[in-house]
């Protein structure tokens, strides 16, 4: 077995890179959560493999149970499904959930049960807005149980504070994966012939920071703590006043960049949107960006349990915007009901 990292053109790159290794057939399967990043339903079916789900706990704070991952599992195999990998995405992104290391080392024993390679999407570790669930990487807890279980862990520099998307740069770290596979995917990261240089050298930047004593060190830190507080500051914010109106609830953000609220839409509204045929969170969506110009995705984008409706906001407007924008999502949402639900 090896370890080892290798860089791609962005983490979504060297994900698309390991599912391509790990589907040689349309009765393969891989576990996702929901809600999740669309990356995954996508590259899943441009390889025409089965999108196998599991639901994240919205009322424990976005985290994972086991015994839903056994079952979603044994229900998928009995299909004849041939699951051979486990997404999990921490921090995570529609949700901000950041995972406890107790349920990580959960799900790398699940792993080890089931052989089961697992995919760690970590894009966001270094949005950590909480004490109480900090970031743990997958690579440590596998470590410290001196586990076996095959894993892939992924980094981007379109995240954190560097927040550079568009020089799309990133890496992927293989832990306890075999030689030969590592080959296979050298392979396929050969055919693209030519590196994105500048990519590159953002990934290095980031992995190599400014350091104590550098000329830039000092700039350097203040500008990265000014970024941070002000994100840690919008991201409760904004959870407040999610949680301040009706019919509306919302974990706090732990970390990523995203609050997730669930909305308890009036059933006038829900009875429009069928007749519309389109899904009510779609709709509202829709209604508040005609409304106020905020643009925000439908729950229904990133997958919810059935009977639920969300909505996935940023906090990444300017602080000094953010009450503005607050102020008109208010306005919105209070508008809407006061249409379909007098009585409220």
């Amino acid at each position: 077995m090896t370890r080892g990292n290798r860089r791609s053109n962005s983490a979504s790159g060297a994900v698309e890179r390991v599912i391509d290794m790990l589907v040689s057939s349309p009765d393969v399967g891989i576990m996702i959560p929901i809600p999740q990043y669309p990356l995954y339903t996508a590259t899943l079916a441009r390889v025409n493999a089965h999108a196998v789900p599991y639901y994240l706990q919205e009322d424990k704070d976005w985290q994972l149970s086991v015994s839903d991952l056994e079952h979603s599992l044994a229900e998928a195999r009995a299909k004849g499904t041939d699951v051979r990998a486990l997404v999990v995405i921490n921090p995570g992104n529609p949700t901000g959930g950041c995972l406890l290391e107790s349920n990580i080392a959960e799900i790398v024993r699940f792993c080890e049960r089931h052989r089961l390679v697992i995919m760690a999407d970590e894009v966001y570790q270094t949005n950590i807005y909480t004490e109480t669930n900090p970031f743990v990487s997958f690579k440590k807890v596998v470590a410290q149980l001196g586990s076996d279980v095959e894993l892939f862990s992924f980094h981007s520099i379109s995240k954190g504070m560097i927040g550079e998307c568009g020089r799309r740069g990133g890496y992927y770290e293989a832990v306890n994966i075999d030689e030969k596979v590592m080959g296979q995917l050298l392979k396929l990261a050969s055919v693209s012939l030519c590196p994105n240089v500048q990519g590159q050298m953002a990934v290095d930047i980031m992995v190599n920071p400014p350091r104590l004593g550098d000329a830039s060190y000092e700039q350097y830190k203040a500008e990265v703590e000014d970024i941070f507080e002000s994100m840690k500051r919008r991201a409760k914010k904004l959870a407040q006043a999610f949680n301040s109106l009706p019919n509306m609830s919302c974990n706090d953000a732990q970390g990523a960049m995203y609050c997730f609220p669930r909305v308890e839409l009036p059933q006038a509204f829900i009875d429009e949107a069928k007749a519309k045929g389109q899904q009510p969170d779609s709709l509202y969506c829709m209604q508040m960006l005609e409304a106020t110009g905020i643009s925000v995705v439908p729950g229904s984008g990133f997958g919810q349990y059935p009977g639920t409706f969300h909505f996935r906001s940023t906090f990444l407007p300017p602080e000094n915007l953010f009450d503005d924008f607050i102020d008109s999502f208010k306005r919105f949402h209070l508008g809407l009901l006061a249409r379909y639900s007098p009585k409220i």
